[in-house]
C-alpha cells in the first residue's frame, strides 16, 4: 500500500527516531557501566558476563521449527 505522509509527520518521525537513538545510548552506557562495575566488585567475571550473554541470545532467537505467534 502506498501512502503519501505530510512533511510534519515526516519530521515527527525524524524527532522520534532521534529520541530513540538517544534512549539506545544511554541505556548502552548504563549497561556497560554496571557490567564494568559488578567486575570490579568481583561480583561477577567478565566470562560469566559473556555467558549469561550468550545464553539470553540463544534464548531470545526464535526456532525456526516452533515459531512464536
Amino acid at each position: 500500500m502506498n501512502r503519501i505522509h505530510s512533511p510534519m509527520q515526516e519530521i515527527n518521525w525524524i524527532g522520534k527516531l532521534a529520541d530513540l537513538k538517544e534512549e539506545h545510548y544511554r541505556n548502552t552506557l548504563l549497561v556497560a557501566a554496571l557490567m564494568d562495575l559488578l567486575i570490579e566488585k568481583g561480583v561477577m567475571t567478565r566470562g560469566e558476563i559473556e555467558a549469561k550473554m550468550a545464553e539470553l541470545d540463544r534464548i531470545m532467537i526464535p526456532d525456526p521449527i516452533y515459531p512464536i505467534s
